[in-house]
């Protein structure tokens, strides 16, 4: 007769967190899933034996992996589409990435109880764990385990199989950001390629990337347009991009700090040999411009800044920098109330939204806007120059619109924020 199993005892344990969290959805953010997931796997593994004469080191992946093999009814479709989705992941290369990967992926469908299932089915295969020893080849251990699966499968998962390019060594998951901006001549990241990953190691003062202020020295580029850079070789990034020239650019970033704040553990390995090969490699803590911008509002994690709009003049068939003055001026004459305003600067174009309201005034793309700039007898006021809409002219017509910052040095941050948005609307490798 089978002993208490205490591995079943901490998956029971796993369970009822679970059901104490009392969510709708279980996502990564629930603290529950990792250790539920180091459970599940522990059993899956207690007791496999090695392959034949021992020269083969099995996992769990490698049962799965044979399963449809053995299905002469057509009953394991859905496992099979799974198994395929698993080997066709370019972020997972060993065979624990991948039993880790499909564990996340069978949680999410419910299928991990019929995976096993089959296996339990399955004599072949079954014949690789210790009667003694294991779980899945003790009949005793087999069936509470199954029980617990099926509970757990009356839970809906929505876990992000985006994120799983440290599978391979960790069920921690680093946190992942979105890093979209426009097409342009330098992105202004320094790359550095340490075993097949992509560190960023310094990003560049006024690049587009510094002013977009999403990436600091120490994450790694991911994807690139949905093209993984997991195990990439060196040149690979540039590669892509120059495949992607003149199009808009996505990046999937994995930053270095973990949510904890503190550096993602799987990382550091890597970031010990990025240091020995570039010795004044600095892990960057935030954006070089975030302190003067931390109490501004921000808009799906854009910065808005507040300023006055103070009012707009036709300039006639000219928009050079030139004419900023000349516009500046008419508005002035104007004397037109100023409003408040939330000037939102976004990948591809300028907003201006009423403060009040949040109705938006009106919006140019960069390749719209001809200049940007401010007078030197008052610095905290400046204007943009952009091509007339609408107009059934043959001839361009521009209209300047003119604005007043809290502060002069944010009237500087906001030119050179804009500015870089008109300047990199083309792509030049």
């Amino acid at each position: 007769m089978a002993g208490k199993e205490p591995l079943l005892g901490t998956l029971k344990a796993c369970v009822l967190g679970l059901q104490t969290d009392s969510l709708e959805t279980i996502t990564d953010d629930s603290p529950h899933v990792t250790p539920l997931c180091d459970t599940i796997e522990m059993i899956l593994r207690k007791g496999l034996k090695s392959g034949v004469l021992g020269l083969r080191k099995r996992d769990y992946w490698h049962w799965i992996e044979e399963l449809p093999q053995y299905d002469t009814c057509s009953r394991l479709a859905h496992i099979s589409v799974m198994i395929e989705k698993t080997l066709a992941c370019p972020k997972v290369l060993t065979p624990q990435g991948r039993g880790r990967y499909f564990v996340r992926m069978a949680l999410s469908r419910k299928t991990l109880a019929a995976t096993v299932q089959h296996l339990q089915h399955t004599q072949k295969l079954l014949e690789w764990y210790d009667p003694v020893f294991s779980v899945l080849g003790n009949e005793e251990h087999m069936e509470p385990f199954l029980s617990l699966l099926l509970v757990i499968s009356q839970s809906t998962f929505n876990l992000d199989l985006q994120n799983s390019s440290f599978l391979d060594e960790s069920w921690l998951l680093p946190v992942c950001v979105t890093y979209q901006t426009v097409p342009c001549r330098e992105l202004g990241m320094v790359l550095r390629y340490h075993e097949g990953r992509v560190f960023v190691v310094q990003v560049l003062p006024d690049s587009q990337t510094e002013v977009d202020e999403v990436v600091l020295a120490g994450d790694l580029i991911d994807e690139i347009n949905g093209v993984s850079l997991r195990n990439a070789y060196n040149g690979q990034a540039g590669t892509v991009l120059n495949k992607l020239k003149g199009e808009p650019l996505i990046f999937q970033m994995i930053r270095w700090r973990w949510k904890d704040g503190e550096l993602f553990r799987p990382l550091i390995p890597y970031l010990k040999g990025v240091k020995e090969r570039v010795p004044n490699f600095q892990l960057q803590q935030q954006p070089r411009n975030l302190e003067s911008s931390q109490e501004r509002p921000q808009q799906e994690g854009r910065l808005l800044y507040s300023v006055k709009y103070v009012g707009q003049a036709d300039v006639g068939m000219f928009g050079g920098k030139e004419i900023l003055d000349v516009g500046i001026t008419k508005v002035r004459k104007q004397n037109c109330p100023p409003k408040n305003v939330l000037l939102d600067i976004k990948e591809t174009e300028v907003a201006v939204n009423d403060k009040e309201s949040s109705e938006v005034l009106f919006h140019y793309s960069y390749p719209e806007i001809s200049s940007v700039g401010r007078r030197m007898d008052n610095k905290s006021v400046f204007a943009l120059c952009a091509v007339e809409k609408d107009t059934d002219q043959d001839m361009p017509s521009f209209r300047c619109f003119v604005f007043e910052a809290t502060s002069n040095k944010e009237c500087e941050e906001l030119i050179k924020r804009i500015a870089a948005g008109f300047k990199h609307t083309e792509w030049f490798v």
